[in-house]
């Protein structure tokens, strides 16, 4: 059955000109022409259309859409799982507006006058979250959801704003502890998941209102940072050589925010229950190593006293993000690691 482009048009909302358009620029040509010159379009045609809108409505140009469409082709069913996922995300908006509104509309019934400006910040903040985490993952974000949560965040960001107007030092006792609390409330709050923290960790750098909102300045994430160091360094200072910790100390800010990439990397590959031996883990695995040595060095004497902090210090752990379900994963890919040099 062949369309003619009036009829296409009518029956996929377009007009006539955007077809015509779409024609002049390559990204849906005819399958033919009637007689008179008029475009037809076949099946192929209109399979290809809804292929154009749906990664029209996914955001792409028509630019992009032509290149995207020029390589191999992608099975119609993964663009209706996009649009099936576009649709899901645009729902959850609409549902998160929908208790806002009905929230508003409560309190203005009640003869409250609602803080519109705080209200409408809100919005703001819950749209910027949704550039890096889904519609499930807000759901259950305790500093979007959770009154209790945020509080104790609140409240742990004023003690840090507080030592840094006091000049307190990251190494100060009182700094210490409030930094391993931090780290620990951080893993709690983001279901132990390492991905999770390095995408809050990108949206923080970028979105300077998340900051004013959360009031988590790089400054204050700079300070906890190193108050977290400063007290892991007085736990490894029972076990390591002088020399051995100031190595440790020069080098091991170097990579700390390596790491929580790494570990999210390496619970993916849990999650999808890919074998410690393959190539892929075994690249984790050796990455992990070189991370290690980049502070540690290459002493295998060293390494055993770093092996026995851990083993007596579970205070080292705290924060970081691993558990015993991710060592034992690595203890395997070591083995197949060290088995092959």
């Amino acid at each position: 059955m062949l369309l003619s482009v009036g009829e296409l048009a009518k029956r996929s909302g377009l007009t006539v000109r955007t077809l015509h358009h779409y024609d002049s620029i390559g990204l849906l040509v005819p399958s033919s022409r009637s007689d008179a010159g008029y475009r037809l379009y076949d099946r192929a045609n209109i399979e290809r259309l809804h292929r154009i809108q749906a990664l029209r409505r996914l955001g792409l140009s028509l630019t992009d859409i032509g290149n995207a469409l020029s390589g191999p082709e992608v099975p119609l069913t993964e663009v209706i799982d996009r649009q099936l996922a576009q649709i899901e995300r645009e729902l959850a908006q609409a549902l998160r507006l929908k208790r806002q509104l009905i929230e508003l509309r409560t309190q203005l019934a009640a003869g409250q006058a609602p803080d519109l400006a705080q209200w409408l910040d809100t919005l703001e903040l819950m749209t910027m979250y949704e550039n890096y985490f889904s519609p499930e993952e807000l759901e259950r974000f305790p500093l979007l959801n959770d009154a209790d949560a945020q509080a104790e965040w609140s409240a742990m960001v004023d003690m840090v704003q507080g030592m840094i107007d006091r000049q307190l030092p990251p190494d100060a006792h009182e700094a210490q502890i409030l930094g391993l609390r931090w780290m620990r409330t951080l893993q709690r709050d983001t279901g132990n998941n390492a991905d999770f923290l390095s995408r809050l960790d990108k949206m923080h750098a970028s979105e300077p209102a998340i900051q004013a909102s959360s009031r988590i300045t790089p400054e204050v994430q700079n300070f906890v940072r190193h108050a977290v160091m400063e007290g892991r360094m007085a736990i490894y200072a029972r076990y390591l050589e002088p020399h051995e910790l100031a190595f440790m100390r020069e080098h091991y800010p170097t990579h700390m925010n390596d790491w929580p990439i790494l570990v999210a990397a390496l619970r993916k590959e849990i999650a999808m229950g890919t074998a410690p031996e393959s190539p892929t883990v075994q690249a984790l695995a050796k990455r992990w190593m070189e991370l290690f040595r980049s502070y540690a060095g290459d002493d295998p004497q060293t390494h055993l006293r770093f092996r026995k902090a851990h083993d007596n210090e579970p205070e080292l752990m705290a924060g970081s993000f691993v558990d015993a379900e991710l060592l034992q994963y690595l203890h395997k890919a070591f083995a197949t690691l060290y088995a092959k040099a």
